[in-house]
């Protein structure tokens, strides 16, 4: 079946699925395949459960006139997301970075929806199926998508350009992250920076960082840009003003107080004004929607429980960030303070250095007290009567002290799962 056949089965449908457990009624189910599973041996069960046609890709599962066969699904739902892109004709904003890129997101979208139908990617759905997913999710309504992407490896920035075909486009930052995978921070800035290759061959928008060396440097000649600056004149001026904890910040003389923690989080709320204004926001709606806007999803909130106030940024880390949080951390104008970190994964052979390098952070900002949860915490060689160190959360969980009106940061990659230490408190 070609794919302009197929999208008109899809604008007939509600939506599309790739997963049994979440099927709704009338929806286009996509036989995707995994490591441990086939979705073509749930085609029946999804029309069973209310899918109104599914694609599969292997013939001997072909039910009746709703099943839709293919060369290969996942193929198709990437060329059927990039049709429907085209279809709508939608501006795309694209936005990808090694920190960052869920909460700018999140910003982005509540800036700009205070004057257009906006759909943004869903938590961090920002892979090859994430992508294409957040694109069919989109309608004739939409106006602007915000669509977040995420790489751990060369080339795979530039495939989602390729699915996506962004109009817009803006980088976090270039940090320490998927180091395994990109192999040194050199790969990890020529991974991010396919992004800016895509948008700068195709006469495309980019917004970015003027106090980012990086990206001034990869822009210096490229003149369809907006960018943003705590220093320069030449630049969009937005001044830091606190972040004790919350960050807040000026621009063009107005105020504006945002739920976010930490300096770090400051670019991240001028990328969303930045753009706001060049989309001719408002710039009392733009304040609207960065003061709104609440953390979650173990995203630098703030929790109190009992006499004691958790910063929890347990979602994810890597060394940049983990730098970030701790020195912010340090820097906050509280007495008693703890910091609980889990190990950063995905670092490859730089693992060890990296590890060692945040604990003697510790040290050098005089923390009072610090619990490092992991195999590779557990390995550092720093010592001192200010660290602890626990080969697994269970060993930690049984000799952690519940404290007594302290302030904690709770940082650690996904896979450390730490939020849990809340159950502790």
């Amino acid at each position: 079946m070609k794919i302009a056949e197929l999208h008109k089965l899809f604008l007939q449908s509600n939506n599309v699925s790739t997963d049994t457990r979440k099927i709704e009624k009338e929806c286009m189910f996509f036989a995707l395949k995994g490591d441990n599973f086939n979705g073509n041996t749930f085609a029946a069960q999804a029309l069973e459960n209310g899918a109104k046609y599914v694609v599969i890709d292997q013939e001997k599962f072909v039910i009746n006139n709703q099943t839709i066969l293919v060369e290969d699904t996942l193929q198709t739902l990437q060329e059927l997301a990039t049709y429907h892109r085209n279809y709508l004709k939608v501006k795309i904003i694209a936005l990808t970075g090694s920190n960052g890129k869920t909460t700018t997101k999140e910003l982005i979208n509540a800036t700009l929806s205070q004057k257009y139908k906006t759909v943004a990617t869903v938590g961090n759905l920002n892979n090859h199926i994430g992508v294409p997913l957040t694109l069919l999710s989109m309608s004739s309504n939409t106006e602007i998508g915000i669509v977040e992407m995420g790489a751990n490896h060369l080339h795979e920035i530039e495939f989602l350009c390729q699915i996506t075909q962004p109009d817009f486009g803006y980088i976090t930052n270039f940090g320490k992250a998927h180091l395994e995978g990109f192999g040194s921070t050199e790969g990890v800035i020529k991974g991010k920076t396919e992004l800016y290759n895509y948008l700068t061959a195709n006469n495309k928008f980019i917004f970015f960082n003027a106090d980012d060396p990086i990206q001034l440097e990869k822009l210096n000649t490229y003149t369809n840009t907006y960018g943003f600056s705590e220093t320069n004149n030449n630049f969009y001026k937005i001044e830091l003003v606190e972040a004790n904890p919350f960050v807040k910040l000026k621009a063009e003389n107005t105020s504006i107080a945002s739920n976010l923690i930490g300096a770090y989080n400051f670019t991240n709320v001028c990328a969303a004004i930045s753009i706001g204004k060049h989309f001719d926001v408002p710039l009392e709606k733009i304040k609207i929607g960065i003061e709104n806007y609440t953390p979650k999803n173990n995203r630098s909130q703030i929790i109190t429980i009992k006499n004691n106030k958790v910063i929890l940024d347990a979602y994810n880390a890597n060394p940049t960030s983990m730098l970030a949080a701790i020195t912010n951390f340090s820097n906050l104008k509280e007495e008693n303070k703890i910091v609980i970190l889990g190990d950063m994964f995905e670092l490859g052979k730089e693992a060890e250095k990296e590890h060692n390098n945040i604990a003697a952070l510790l040290l050098d900002l005089k923390i009072e007290h610090a619990y490092l949860v992991g195999e590779n915490f557990f390995k550092t060689e720093t010592v001192s009567h200010t660290i602890s160190k626990y080969k697994t959360f269970e060993d930690f969980k049984n000799s952690f002290t519940k404290p007594n009106d302290a302030t904690l940061l709770v940082k650690g990659s996904r896979g450390m799962a730490l939020e849990r230490v809340l159950d502790s408190l």
